[in-house]
């Protein structure tokens, strides 16, 4: 929901930056990799009982690189097919990586963490059909960005999500309720994302 408004605002940011770093040779693979490696040592940090504010920095520092992984690509020549793979992939290990954090950070928060996994799952696999049938159609848009593939907009977007791990940094002993409002989000989300998807592609 917000991804369409905060785009225009980081974008010439991210650009410049992605030129700099495309200029000392440093691929954007490596630059989506090395935000994955941020962003599961914050979730590691998270599952050994640190303080969540002490995870808060490699998980920002994740969350920029995996912004600026589409910058460095496209002042390296564009986006390529398997750069986009790459960085869905890390995406969804971060994503899970979390949850399942702090349900080893806390045995009580194993329950609200199954939830929102199962909910990631849900989601996800809106997201992923809906991208699948707009290929097919031949779909695009740039709405979130210069994206490898269609990135349908919905309730919770990538925005949304990094607020609400934020959130969980600076507020580890609410996961509960938060992890509950969001899964609830995010079905929400992806119920609109299928209504969508029938009206867009049809079905009986």
């Amino acid at each position: 929901m917000l991804d369409r408004h905060i785009r225009p605002l980081i974008d010439p940011v991210l650009n410049r930056l992605g030129a700099r770093v495309a200029h000392h040779g440093i691929s954007a693979n490596e630059v989506t990799l090395a935000g994955l490696g941020f962003g599961l040592a914050a979730a590691l940090m998270l599952a050994l009982g640190l303080p969540g504010v002490l995870a808060l920095v490699p998980l920002l520092i994740g969350r920029v690189l995996d912004g600026l992984d589409g910058a460095v690509a496209r002042a390296s020549g564009g986006k390529s097919e398997f750069g986009g793979y790459l960085d869905l992939l890390c995406d969804f290990a971060f994503y899970g990586a979390v949850p399942l954090a702090f349900a080893l950070r806390e045995g009580g928060n194993a329950p609200a963490a199954a939830f929102l996994l199962a909910a990631f799952y849900v989601n996800g696999a809106s997201f992923l059909g809906y991208a699948a049938l707009a290929a097919k159609r031949g779909i695009e848009t740039t709405a979130q960005g210069v994206k490898s593939l269609y990135y349908s907009a919905g309730l919770l977007e990538g925005t949304e999500t990094v607020l609400f791990f934020v959130a969980l940094c600076l507020w580890p002993e609410a996961f509960r309720p938060l992890a509950l409002g969001f899964g609830l989000l995010c079905l929400v989300t992806a119920t609109a994302r299928a209504l969508m998807a029938r009206r867009v592609f049809g079905g009986a």
